[in-house]
């Protein structure tokens, strides 16, 4: 070989060592840059890969699973990476592996093209594969929390448009633009559309949300979409009280006018219907119309209901159904009809005392003994009915009656629209994995007990134990034995708004009919308040009179929003969320009954009930066991099915 050609050899042969030396140096770097948990699974995310259609679902697509909206990130890069090794990653060739040519429909893929080739998804992905696709080392930092860059849009008419920027706040203290990797929604196309790049357009005269989801956040900002100004005159009603401003203030920004106040008779119809359960008598109305002249004769009215025992009864009625109490004459497993009176009757008692809302919570909760004295220790007997005691079901029913919370979306993946976790889940339930009962000293009797002893609930996904911790909190609770006292602590705190606010809001729908946020039992942040100063002042209202029942129902019945016309005007005719006009409402049916009763003097009895029992004191009664298909499905079948 001659000379020449060996050093050109060596030439080369230098330069090839001093790029691969060159590479080797760049290369960890390069992994730094391409982070499997901050920057592939957003990319997953926002191509909708693991979404509950796609490979989030339960059973995943096509032979391939990934955790719904990324909740389990080291699942996922197990089944990336490990399954079928060389397919869908090739780190030799990336541009081979499946997991790009499925997303860009170089293949065959059920879910259509993802993204393009010159893409920064395509990049993202690529760069990380050709690094060798590793996973991270170490702590990463998590996102802790979105912001938006406006809370709030008001347009003047449709298409008029805006841009939102999303950006991701993480536990390191960074702030990152992530709009390109975020998923955006409305909450109604027909006032505001958002784009996938965040893109808002107005397309009708309303208000709205749209939302932005990035990791396990969700973030909302409100929109606006005015009518036109023309025609329009606001009418300035006087407003009673702070109700009257809030809601009043919220219509004329969306330039639409309040009706008129009902009249004298519509008003007395009302307002007994709601608070005594039943149509006035003929005495009530002769009273109200002939002898009663003063001005302020409506507040007068109120506050004689108020002070009637049948306001209390019927709020019995009311609570009994949300807590499912149900007695039955064979019921083993402590739903007897001794034990439902007794729950029944200590219910009437406190709402008849008037006693605060956050203390009849709080003794429920903290309750045990028998179920035959001790009426709320039935808590635990009733709101789910079973042979044997269920942490999971209850703790679900639990968060939706109390907190108004739908937990149990957060069962077997993170809430899907809110912020709560599978680690909040289970450590909710724990707060009941040691609920027992035994047999008392009659048949009929169950003692209701904490077992100090039973092991908290396991996470799904590693089955490591979750020790009790309240919703949204970092640490467990301490406690010696029993958590509940520290659960009722927390939940019925005045500083505990969820609580507060779930109060307000389903008093408030008892009486307008629709909750501020509606379903009531599902408060999430993507569903909204219509009214957020509203439900704020309420809640404050309700907290401030120490959850006082008849103090935030004095205040809502004296509104001239409650006492508005059903007769609507030109622009509220079409409003079903602000409040304009009241709502026509179809009657309970023990309301009916009873009034039907009031209308005919024609007494009603009731099977297994005095003579002379109104339709609103009566619960259900089985002759056989509560727990069975027949109590649980034809009893309680409107509180039964959740809100979805």
């Amino acid at each position: 070989m001659k000379p020449t050609t060996i050093l050109t050899l060596l030439s080369l042969l230098l330069q090839y060592s001093a790029a691969t030396a060159d590479e080797a140096d760049v290369s960890p770097a390069a992994v730094q840059e391409i982070s499997f948990r901050r920057d592939v699974m957003p990319v997953l995310f926002r191509a909708g890969c693991n979404s509950g259609t796609c490979h989030g679902s339960a059973r995943g697509k096509d032979g391939f699973h990934l955790s719904l909206f990324g909740y389990d990130p080291k699942g996922d890069y197990f089944a990336i990476t490990q399954e079928l090794i060389g397919r869908r990653i090739n780190v030799a060739v990336p541009e081979r592996s499946l997991l790009l040519r499925k997303a860009t429909a170089a293949v065959p893929h059920t879910g259509g093209r993802l993204f393009s080739e010159d893409s920064d998804y395509y990049h993202t992905l690529q760069q990380w594969i050709a690094a060798g696709a590793p996973d991270d080392a170490g702590d990463v930092p998590e996102v802790t929390g979105l912001e938006l860059s406006s809370s709030s849009l008001v347009f003047d008419g449709p298409d008029a448009e805006d841009q939102l920027t999303l950006f991701a706040l993480s536990s390191d203290g960074t702030r990152r633009d992530v709009t390109s990797l975020a998923r955006f929604h409305s909450n109604n196309a027909s006032v505001v559309e958002i784009d996938s790049g965040g893109h808002v357009t107005a397309t009708g005269p309303g208000d709205s949300h749209v939302f932005a989801r990035f990791s396990r956040f969700t973030i909302g900002a409100e929109v606006i979409v005015l009518p036109p100004a023309e025609g329009f005159t606001w009418p300035s009603p006087d407003p009673v009280n702070y109700i009257d401003e809030l809601v009043f203030d919220r219509l004329q920004k969306l330039r639409i006018a309040p009706s008129e106040l009902c009249d004298d008779e519509t008003f007395l119809r009302r307002v007994t219907l709601d608070l005594a359960g039943r149509v006035p008598t003929v005495d009530e109305y002769r009273t109200f119309f002939m002898d009663d002249q003063r001005p302020n004769k409506r507040a007068i009215r109120i506050e004689s209901l108020l002070q009637d025992d049948a306001f209390a009864d019927l709020w019995t009625a009311m609570w009994a159904e949300q807590l499912r109490v149900m007695g039955g004459n064979y019921a083993p497993v402590g739903t007897h009809i001794k034990a439902a009176d007794a729950f029944y009757e200590w219910i009437r008692t406190q709402l008849r005392n008037d006693r605060p809302l956050n203390d009849f919570v709080a003794e429920m909760v903290s309750a045990s003994g028998s179920n035959l004295i001790n009426g709320p220790a039935n808590l635990y007997t009733m709101l789910v009915h079973g042979p044997r005691f269920q942490p999971q079901a209850f703790a679900a029913d639990f968060s939706q009656v109390f907190l108004g919370i739908q937990i149990q979306c957060a069962e077997c993946h993170n809430h899907p629209f809110d912020r709560w976790t599978m680690d909040d889940y289970y450590g909710f339930v724990s707060f009941f994995t040691g609920m027992k009962r035994k047999p008392g000293v009659e048949p009929r009797e169950q003692r209701i007990f904490y077992d100090t002893t039973a092991a908290p609930a396991r996470h799904l996904l590693d089955q490591r134990p979750m020790p009790p911790r309240t919703l949204g909190a970092v640490a467990p609770v301490d406690h010696t034995g029993d958590p509940r006292p520290q659960l009722a602590a927390w939940l019925t705190s005045p500083q505990n708004q969820i609580f507060s606010r779930n109060l307000a809001n389903r008093i408030w729908a008892q009486l307008l009919g629709r909750g501020i946020v509606e379903p009531v039992d599902d408060v999430r942040v993507s569903n909204p308040p219509t009214n957020e100063l509203l439900l704020q002042a309420l809640s404050d209202r309700l907290v401030e009179s120490e959850f006082s029942l008849r103090a935030l129902v004095r205040d809502i019945c004296n509104s001239r929003v409650y006492q508005l016309s059903a007769e609507p005007n030109a622009s509220n005719a079409r409003d079903n969320r602000q409040f304009s006009h009241a709502r026509l409402r179809r009657l309970r049916a023990d309301v009916l009954m009873d009034s039907v009763v009031t209308v005919t003097s024609e007494d009603r009895n009731f099977s297994g009930f005095p003579a002379g029992t109104r339709a609103i004191d009566v619960y259900p009664r089985l002759s056989g066991d509560t727990g069975g298909p027949r109590g649980s499905s034809r009893s309680f079948r409107s509180v039964e099915q959740p809100a979805r």
